[in-house]
């Protein structure tokens, strides 16, 4: 753009030197510095639009905290003798008769720059302040506005032993909170710089247009060149060919071409971050607005990943006559299992109160369950296949087993010197906005899937509650990328042995595919599919592939992520037929062809401003995103 207009005011310019020392003819100085004064005025419109298409950003750095509160060691402080306490380290004495000293104390609160806050200080947060740093909570009790990062409007309960993220806002209590990470390494810092380099990729749509851009310019040259020799062959003055030139060069605009993708992902990164969605890339933002298909891992996706007891049933005429003592039972010998379903049968007997007993000769059963003697008996809790190792016949109860694993549920046998007493049922709850996400996707003609490494009855019965179209249960980990490319390839041949369970043949034909994880074991599917999403609470390597990320961990921001990215993507498109249309009607008028029938003729200052308002125009329709609800 900067060539077309220096090459048009300088010759206007210099033109109009040779023909005011020289010759006789029309002069051009004044056309020259208008059309100079009107794309000033346009790069400084333009200047201000962006800025208000950048102002997302500009408010998530404003919100980056710039001190924090920090429980100190070893502080030297002068006090009055008569406070001075056996045990207290004393620098020195005031004076022959002190009347002070100088002590050495510990736990003084300090506020400090947020530079010079290290991994493992105490920080001391009170009532309305921002939280500094990403930290653990230590002592106090307080509600927590998190919503400038996950978007959650209401605030969230936080006391001991919970996480927090810096640059949110503490509510009415006082938080303690050893730092876990600080500067660049915190969660804020990385959204930050996530949604500044997505600003810096590029949309593959993009790339059309810079394509474009690259040999517009020299295509504009030619055209204008050919139209000044046209003008001159069909007898006009040169002064008349000179101003169709110079307007031909000055009313084209490849700014309009380069703006109409970039301020439209930048309002659209904004809006994401803004709803606690962070798009790392305007690739990311185009290619979901493509897909037919939408993978879910199960476990901390779509369920809440914490495994709960929800049944407990005594086998009739066992010696265990009550619930109460089959969980007694139960979580006297798991309280020493690490397992998750073992947490879950202690944690629900904390809850009804069950004292727990002393457990002898206890043993865990890799993949079976766990053993051990309870009173002189021998106890066992484990899975049907360790009952059957032990010996203990499961023939009579399996119809009460298959019956609590077809409602999606993990069972526990417990058994008593060699006697089954009772079922334990354990579940994974599923969260409350899988149902109403899964609805929603399929509204918007998007097939869903889970991939689980749960038995198939589980899977089948979480599939079944939340509408899912296919399951693929009892996956290995390393099986998951697999499923993923046959399923962008619309085809179950080639994949292993019992994971293509609920998958039909054939098919043809390709699918764009997104996959939703959490854990270490999703990162590969992640990165296989089309496009990575990834829930803030997963593992690191998951949210390093993933070119999107829910902050919320809820699954329902992966409708609103298609639906923002597909309204950016309208813009985009808006922008550039705007930007093409106003090229392909402007240059031919510049050129006079509208003259031989009308006798109109664009003047260059005249095609300067509407060349500036073309890139204005370009701007304010991306920022009419902030409208989008």
């Amino acid at each position: 753009m900067d060539s077309l207009i220096f090459i048009g005011t300088a010759t206007a310019y210099f033109y109009s030197i040779v023909i005011a020392f020289w010759g006789d003819g029309e002069l051009y100085f004044e056309s020259a510095v208008i059309i100079l004064l009107f794309i000033m005025l346009g790069k400084y419109l333009e200047a201000v639009t962006k800025g208000k298409a950048g102002d997302a950003i500009k408010k998530l750095i404003g919100l980056a905290p710039k001190q924090a509160t920090v429980i100190v060691s070893g502080v030297e402080q002068k006090v009055s003798l008569d406070k001075v306490k056996v045990g207290d380290a004393i620098k020195k004495l005031i004076g022959l008769a002190p009347k002070q000293a100088t002590v050495i104390v510990s736990g003084v609160e300090q506020k400090v720059s947020l530079d010079k806050v290290k991994v493992g200080d105490t920080v001391v947060v009170k009532p309305g302040e921002q939280i500094p740093v990403d930290g653990i909570v230590v002592d106090g009790y307080s509600g927590v506005d998190e919503k400038t990062i996950t978007g959650e409007s209401l605030p969230v309960e936080k006391k001991k032993g919970d996480g927090v993220i810096g640059a949110t806002m503490n509510g009415t209590g006082i938080l303690k909170i050893k730092a876990t990470r600080i500067g660049k390494d915190s969660l804020f810092a990385h959204i930050i710089k996530t949604v500044e380099d997505a600003l810096g990729t590029k949309a593959p749509i993009q790339l059309m247009a810079d394509t474009v851009s690259y040999y517009f310019v020299p295509t504009v040259m030619a055209l204008a060149f050919i139209a000044l020799v046209v003008w001159l062959i069909v007898g006009q003055p040169f002064s008349f060919a000179l101003s169709v030139f110079v307007a031909v060069l000055i009313i084209a605009c490849p700014c309009a071409l380069g703006l109409a993708t970039p301020t439209a992902v930048m309002v659209g990164a904004g809006i994401a971050a803004q709803k606690g969605i962070l798009i790392k890339s305007g690739k990311a933002l185009e290619i979901a607005k493509t897909i037919t298909m939408v993978v879910f891992d199960k476990t901390g996706t779509l369920t809440k990943g914490e495994p709960v007891v929800t049944d407990v049933e005594i086998i009739f005429n066992a010696s265990v006559k009550t619930k109460n003592k089959a969980i007694q039972l139960a979580a006297s010998i798991e309280k020493n299992s690490e397992h998750p379903l073992a947490s879950a049968i202690v944690s629900y007997a904390t809850k009804q109160k069950v004292e727990l007993l002393k457990v002898e000769k206890f043993n865990a059963v890799p993949g079976g369950g766990v053993v051990g003697n309870i009173d002189g008996k021998g106890v066992i809790v484990g899975t049907r296949k360790l009952m059957s190792d032990t010996k203990i016949e499961v023939d009579n109860i399996e119809d009460q087993i298959i019956s609590l694993e077809n409602a999606g549920k993990t069972v526990m046998i417990v058994a008593c010197d060699k006697t089954i007493v009772a079922l334990i049922a354990v579940a994974d709850v599923v969260k409350e906005s899988s149902k109403p996400a899964i609805t929603k996707l399929h509204k918007m003609g998007i097939k869903t899937v889970i991939i689980t490494g749960d038995n198939e009855r589980v899977g089948k019965a979480i599939a079944k509650k939340l509408g899912i179209d296919k399951v693929f249960a009892e996956v290995l980990p390393a099986d998951k990328a697999s499923i993923i490319k046959q399923l962008q390839n619309g085809t179950s041949d080639g994949i292993s042995s019992g994971v293509a369970k609920g998958l039909s043949r054939g098919g043809g034909g390709a699918t764009i595919v997104a996959m939703v994880g959490d854990g270490v074991n999703d990162a590969p599917a992640i990165a296989q599919a089309n496009l990575g999403i990834a829930m803030r609470s997963g593992s690191d390597i998951a949210l390093e592939t993933g070119e999107i990320v829910l902050m919320r961990n809820d699954v329902g921001d992966v409708v609103e992520a298609i639906r923002l990215s597909s309204h950016t993507l309208k813009k985009i498109k808006q922008n550039l037929f705007w930007a093409f249309i106003y090229n392909i009607v402007g240059i031919p008028i510049a050129a006079g062809v509208l003259y031989p029938l009308t006798g109109l003729l664009l003047n260059p200052m005249i095609a300067a401003g509407a060349m500036a308002f073309s890139s204005v125009s370009v701007v304010s329709n991306s920022l009419l995103m902030k409208r989008y609800h």
